[in-house]
């Protein structure tokens, strides 16, 4: 084989194996969640939460919304924060939007506040659609490079590639409960409802 054809041979291959990890991007589900100690107890459903005593606080999630807004995820200290990873091109994504919509409005009351963090939407047009589609009530932060989902949360809390990807804040800002697949209502207020609960 001539150095031309291994050169090809080799492109193609790691061209093939980046298509499949963006096609594995939008996924329905997964169950590791990184390196490192997480000290999650994984449910059966693919929830994951975290012991009170053991929860870790996330770094800084801050920056510019879709629709033009400065938002700093440590102003909402004191209430549960539920951030919610997505892109307007995953059907997963679409397929829980509804459910996200209605519990962000039935839990505001409670103290809860959704954030979404948009990703790889590289323009806004297809992400305000999607918001607007979806009648989403609360702001999503603008990531579309992921680097705040990356650079955010713990080691192990959140696979930047798992989108649809959910993480639940306790009201100390701590990461409490996380999920890497689209969520029905039913288990969206499995994560969320224990912590209104809490003292």
């Amino acid at each position: 084989m001539s150095h031309r054809r291994a050169y090809r041979a080799a492109l193609t291959a790691a061209l093939v194996a980046a298509g499949a990890l963006a096609l594995s991007a939008c996924t329905d589900g997964g169950t590791s969640g990184g390196g490192g100690q997480t000290n999650f107890v994984t449910n059966t459903g693919g929830i994951s939460t975290v012991a009170k005593a053991d929860r870790k606080p996330i770094a800084k999630i801050a920056g510019k919304t879709l629709d033009n807004k400065e938002l700093d995820v440590a102003d909402l200290k004191g209430k549960i924060v539920v951030l919610n990873t997505w892109g307007s091109w995953c059907p997963p994504c679409r397929a829980e939007a509804p459910a996200f919509a209605k519990v962000a409005k039935e839990t505001k009351a409670d103290g809860v506040e959704f954030v979404g963090l948009n990703t790889r939407d590289f323009n806004k047009g297809p992400a305000v659609a999607f918001e607007e589609d979806y009648e989403v009530p609360y702001p999503s932060l603008y990531d579309p490079k992921g680097k705040l989902i990356a650079g955010g949360f713990p080691k192990g809390t959140l696979i930047p590639s798992a989108i649809p990807s959910t993480v639940v804040l306790d009201r100390d800002g701590k990461v409490a409960a996380r999920s890497l697949k689209a969520l029905s209502e039913k288990e969206l207020r499995s994560m969320v409802d224990p912590l209104i609960a809490e003292k």
